[in-house]
């Protein structure tokens, strides 16, 4: 009898931290996601942007770089047809004023006068052969053409195109892999999309994706959000986005980075995807020029800080990719701080920008420390959409 009130009582306890320990077990369960959780943040609430969809039907092969149209000769260059109104003065001022012809050719107060019905648009007051037409003609072809440069952002931005790069590096040992990039375009809206994988296509040890969404402007690009999803083997998929609040300009008034405090946006900062781009651009149209120990300066939002980010140029080199050798300049950046030294943890990218090839990234070397980092080289030719 006593023997079997013993063995009911260890099976009591038995049961009792069985049923313990299975609430401990639970408990650290439920912490652990909590803690998963928080620690990717607010980022987690708003989901990436649809990914816009286009073909890329055509290789882009390497030719001599378009001539440089910078825009700001444009506006001199047209100042010097401001007088030839007076030429034509006389065919309008004697309907007005026919008394003093004489007069009218020496002094100057007319062509004020035919300046200022011309000021909408020089050019095409001569075009008009009616005295009665200037005042309304222009205005309707002014505001067409606002329109329209309020809705498309212009040829000088590169057609949708997508790069394929070879993967080398060293993450915990040598690596290899495959990266792409995909420059989309439709309208003023634009993606930039960096997916790397290292390892086997169909089992990689790491896949990250860094995207960037927003629009084009006369100042360039203006991102409106940032996201890098990371998925390395045997661990949660990890997400962090930076947002661009503001309005559709190129500088936001609240820039939230991954921790999601707001703080003041400089005008034309960058994410770390669309800085390619946005040197591609201006390059290619002649805003900044290529030279050895010239310095690019842009703000750049990291997910974690915000820097003040320098490109600087060292030089021409020859690369040799499967399209044979391609001549590109190296870029290399010095990010810094508020404080004006360079901070760790963030990914820096050294860049190689091809002319013949649009001025686009074939080379791009990605360090977080010196241990760790990737080598992508272009390893085809370039698809592109059809230009817009």
């Amino acid at each position: 009898m006593a023997g079997r009130l013993k063995k009911g009582r260890r099976g009591a306890r038995r049961l009792v931290f069985a049923l313990l320990l299975l609430l401990v077990l639970l408990a650290h369960g439920l912490l652990g996601r909590e803690l998963r959780q928080l620690r990717q943040g607010w980022s987690e609430v708003a989901p990436m942007p649809p990914r816009l969809q286009v073909a890329f039907v055509r290789e882009l092969a390497p030719q001599a770089p378009p001539p440089r149209k910078a825009p700001a000769p444009a506006a001199p260059a047209a100042r010097p047809t401001a007088p030839r109104p007076v030429a034509a003065a006389p065919a309008s001022v004697p309907a007005s004023v026919p008394a003093p012809s004489p007069a009218s050719a020496p002094e100057t107060p007319p062509a004020p006068a035919a300046a200022s019905a011309a000021a909408p648009s020089p050019d095409a007051v001569l075009a008009i052969a009616p005295a009665s037409a200037p005042a309304s003609a222009p205005a309707p072809v002014a505001s067409a053409a606002s329109a329209a440069a309020a809705d498309e952002p212009g040829p000088e931005w590169p057609a949708s195109t997508q790069l394929s790069y070879q993967l080398n590096g060293n993450y915990r040992g040598e690596v290899s892999g495959s990266a792409q990039v995909q420059w989309i375009r439709q309208g003023r809206r634009y993606q930039v999309h960096l997916d790397v994988l290292i390892g086997p296509a169909f089992a990689p040890l790491i896949a990250r994706r860094m995207s960037s969404d927003g629009l084009l402007t006369a100042q360039g690009i203006a991102p409106r959000r940032y996201d890098e999803d990371t998925k390395v083997m045997f661990r949660e998929r990890r997400r962090v986005s930076v947002l661009f609040e503001g309005g559709d300009g190129p500088q936001g008034q609240v820039l939230r980075l991954a921790d999601g405090k707001p703080q003041p946006a400089p005008p034309g900062v960058q994410d770390a995807s669309s800085q390619f781009v946005h040197l591609t651009w201006l390059f290619l149209t002649g805003r900044e020029t290529m030279a050895p120990g010239r310095v690019v300066e842009l703000p750049l939002a990291l997910p974690r800080k915000l820097y003040r980010w320098r490109y600087e140029v060292l030089g021409e080199e020859e690369l040799a990719t499967p399209m044979g050798p391609l001549a590109a300049w190296h870029l290399r950046p010095q990010f810094l701080t508020g404080g004006g030294e360079a901070a760790g943890g963030d990914l820096r990218a050294e860049v190689w920008l091809a002319p013949t090839l649009q001025y686009l990234p074939v080379r791009l070397r990605i360090v977080q420390d010196e241990k760790t980092y990737i080598d992508l080289l272009l390893k085809s030719a370039p698809l592109q959409a059809k230009a817009p």
